[in-house]
């Protein structure tokens, strides 16, 4: 994979902060889920409204420590 670096301001990291899911979520992952937001909002706009309730939802969940660990989530799935 071919990676490149990007300058962005304090604001747009802080921003870009709040669309993550999970706290290990890359910038990279981020962006594209934006870029498929912001493509959808053009010909489904309620999938995309969607999309970042979603986004809000699991945030709150996280915060309240209601979500289940990696290691959990393979030992409840037989990995």
């Amino acid at each position: 994979m071919n990676a490149t670096t990007i300058k962005i301001y304090k604001d747009t990291k802080v921003q870009l902060d709040q669309f993550r899911e999970y706290k290990n979520e890359s910038y990279d992952e981020v962006i594209r889920k934006m870029i498929y937001i912001a493509k959808k909002a053009k010909t489904q706009p309620e999938l995309s409204k969607e999309a970042v309730i979603a986004i809000e939802k699991a945030r709150k969940r996280i915060k309240e420590g209601k979500f289940v660990s990696e290691e959990e989530a393979k030992k409840r799935l037989g990995f």
